[in-house]
């Protein structure tokens, strides 16, 4: 029972992994339109003097999608910035449980970004100045990139626990 219950979790934890990894990659190819359009707009305003409208709020959204979809691949891989002066110099087991305080925190944060970002991403009317592009769903999408990112930090718990354990027994 036990051993198809590490199974499924193992299953379910490559599922999420893989999941990120896709959002991720589309997160990263929205970096694309996001140069051709701020090279096309430089080239724009200095040969032709004229900018094209709305570079800057495209832009915008642009480099939010890139960022909001890229938070869980970032807690995947461990790329975040992290400060260890202190934290190295401490016993194993004491890093260990700083580590899981400091995902408990995070999950903390996560949960209120998603519980938020759904609220008022629901609640969202407004549109974009220049191009009236409405602005809920880059609001619901810090909702979903938080809960990507809670998976991830709940994965990450999960093997901090299991670390734990060997280290008691």
């Amino acid at each position: 029972m036990e051993i198809i219950f590490v199974e499924w979790l193992e299953m379910i934890r490559e599922k999420i992994h893989q999941i990120n990894r896709w959002i991720a990659g589309i997160g990263a190819f929205v970096l694309i339109p996001l140069m051709v359009l701020t090279s096309s707009d430089v080239v724009s305003r200095n040969v032709f003097s004229r900018p094209i409208p709305g570079t800057v709020e495209l832009s915008q959204y642009m480099l939010a999608v890139f960022i909001l979809l890229g938070l869980a691949y970032g807690q995947q891989v461990k790329a975040h910035v992290a400060v260890s002066v202190v934290t190295s110099r401490l016993p194993q087991r004491i890093q260990l449980i700083l580590y899981m305080i400091s995902i408990l925190l995070c999950l903390f944060i996560s949960w209120i970004l998603i519980w938020q970002g759904w609220i008022i991403g629901i609640e969202e009317k407004t549109v974009s100045d220049m191009l009236r592009i409405p602005q809920y769903p880059f609001r619901l999408m810090v909702a979903f990139s938080a809960l990507l990112l809670a998976f991830e930090l709940l994965i990450d718990l999960g093997e901090s626990l299991k670390k734990m354990g060997r280290r008691v027994s």
